[in-house]
């Protein structure tokens, strides 16, 4: 059977994405844990403030000149504490933070790369790129910039609610009993909407990459005939999708404005308590000054944690994203014994025996195949457009794996083999070979096995292609544009031989591209061929009467069946 391609979730949940993504921070906890430390004592440094000015009260009050200066140095030394230790704090937070994400990046681009076909092919570029680099960016701005803020607001608040209790248990019960109801109301309402209106917002952002991605990919498409509309109506309609959904976001984010206005009353109703308490001799007014800089200390924090409380959804809705896109790539096996690897052999036979394959919710593109192709055997797939004959060509060259049946070169299935051993045997050059932007020399440095310089001239001179390469403005050092916009259909064919002729494989799939080259590029490009063909397998999806016509042998393949 073939591997299990699972799709994305376009919302995925974010009960219990902390847990999942905590394997990924263990490699930093000791780095985490110093920074807490540090943000503890930073916190409890600021807590301390409070009862530091209420010390200072009673000694005015007294008179006690001492006391005061006292009260005065403890202040100064906590001021000073609270700075460096929250610089200290804030640099380990951003520390452990750039090694989490820098980790993250490696290995989101490492399981990208080796993700099955059918997953790449399966969503939309945007959606994949939002996820690997969009929500990795969202995720670095929040470890550095808002998580240090979270994590001492929300020790700000423990220690002060801890404070008013040790100072007056009977204040600060009232003072909880008669706000924190309220507050936990507020908490509720934002926490209920949060979910869902973050989520949406990230997901027509992601939508909205996608269609932007697309629209710059087909750019060509659309200017040369002068009809762009319907994209930009597309992106508009997109666009304002991301708005209503921002607007919604906004609306649930302002639900916790509310705290500000549980402030102001509480502040009042503290100070009319308060003076009530101290006229009747119950409390001393540096306990009211106490409690009212702490109180205020306590909302203040409150409110800076509504106001993070936006962006931590933000963040763990991305990071939902995140998870549930390394959750869908596994890691590659482990080596050693039982692990995927078996050897294949240097040469043999291609042989597909009832394969059977279809896309995700689709029906079956090929059914009941079985097909062989002796070593050296040269041979054409033929068939109408969408009969399957690519389909096919990617299941004999292992980009994909059949629901199905067995695909077996000299005998071992290639399900047994690792990826590199079958692109060392088989290699399939598509109709649309990829270039990156750069040189010549850099593209044909992805083959695999990184080859040097001298392996580029020996494939050059065996495809007879050394007069091609001669006549690019610096030859094997000719800049191809970005993305090999320099390079016509068939030139870009020409490098996904030469990348083939450095791996030297048996068995030579070419999905052939030469309908509608020029007749001196499709010439170069089938002598090239006819040269390097020598002793291999070659099996090409022919399309030209005049190619098939050259083939000994000819599979015919209609409506995912042979005929």
């Amino acid at each position: 059977m073939a591997e299990a391609v699972r799709l994305l979730a376009e919302d995925p949940p974010t009960a219990g994405v902390f847990r999942r993504f905590w394997p990924y921070l263990r490699p930093h906890r000791a780095i985490l844990g110093g920074a807490l430390l540090a943000s503890l004592a930073s916190t409890a440094a600021v807590v301390g403030i409070a009862p530091a000015i209420g010390l200072g009260v009673d000694a005015v009050t007294v008179g006690d000149r001492g006391r005061l200066w006292w009260a005065a140095a403890l202040m100064a030394g906590l001021v000073v504490a609270r700075m460096l230790l929250l610089r200290w704090s804030e640099i380990l937070l951003s520390a452990a933070g750039e090694r989490t994400i820098r980790g993250l990046r490696e290995l989101v681009v490492e399981r990208l790369a080796r993700a099955p076909l059918r997953f790449i092919e399966a969503h939309r570029t945007g959606n994949l790129l939002r996820r690997s680099t969009g929500e990795i960016a969202d995720l670095t701005l929040f470890l550095r910039d808002q998580l240090p803020n979270l994590v001492s607001v929300s020790l700000t608040v423990v220690l002060t609610t801890t404070l008013l209790l040790v100072y007056s248990w009977l204040l600060a019960l009232l003072l909880l009993a008669l706000f924190l109801p309220v507050a936990a109301v507020i908490a509720a309402w934002f926490n209920r909407g949060a979910p869902a209106a973050f989520g949406r917002q990230a997901a027509t952002d992601a939508t909205m990459t996608a269609t932007f991605t697309e629209m710059l990919g087909a750019h060509e498409a659309l200017v040369a005939p002068g009809r762009p509309d319907e994209w930009i109506r597309r992106f508009q309609a997109d666009n304002d999708e991301l708005l209503r959904a921002s607007d919604r976001t906004i609306g649930v984010q302002n639900r916790l404005q509310l705290f500000g206005v549980i402030e102001g009353l509480a502040t009042a109703a503290l100070l009319l308590l308060g003076v009530w308490l101290v006229r009747t001799g119950q409390l001393d007014v540096g306990t009211v000054v106490v409690f009212v800089v702490a109180t205020s200390n306590l909302f203040e924090g409150l409110l800076m944690l509504a106001g993070l409380a936006g962006q931590a959804q933000l963040a763990r809705v991305g990071l939902a994203r995140l998870t549930d896109l390394l959750d869908v790539l596994p890691p590659a096996p482990p080596a050693g014994p039982g692990a995927r690897g078996s050897e294949l052999p240097a040469r043999g036979d291609l042989v597909a025996d009832g394969l059977r394959f279809g896309y995700a919710d689709r029906a079956d593109v090929l059914r009941g195949v079985s097909v062989a192709f002796a070593a050296g055997d040269r041979a054409g797939l033929v068939g109408a457009t969408g009969s399957g004959k690519t389909t096919l060509a990617k299941l004999l060259t292992g980009l994909y794996e059949p629901d199905a049946g067995t695909v077996r070169y000299g005998g071992v299935d290639l399900r047994a083999a690792t990826p590199e051993q079958v692109r060392a045997r088989i290699v399939l050059i598509p109709q649309q070979v990829h270039i990156i932007t750069g040189t010549l020399a850099e593209n044909l440095a992805l083959t695999p096995g990184a080859p040097d310089r001298a392996a580029m001239e020996r494939a050059v001179d065996l495809l007879g292609l050394a007069d091609w390469v001669a006549r690019l403005p610096g030859g094997l050092d000719a800049d191809l544009g970005g993305r090999g916009d320099r390079l016509s259909a068939g030139e870009r064919q020409i490098v996904g031989l030469l990348r083939a002729a450095l791996v030297d494989p048996e068995v030579l799939v070419l999905d052939e591209a030469t309908a509608d080259l020029d007749p001196d590029t499709a010439r170069r490009l089938e002598a090239a061929v006819e040269r390097f063909r020598a002793g291999r397998t070659l099996i090409v999806i022919a399309h030209r009467p005049t190619t098939i016509e050259r083939l000994p042998r000819i599979v015919r393949v209609e409506a995912g069946r042979l005929s």
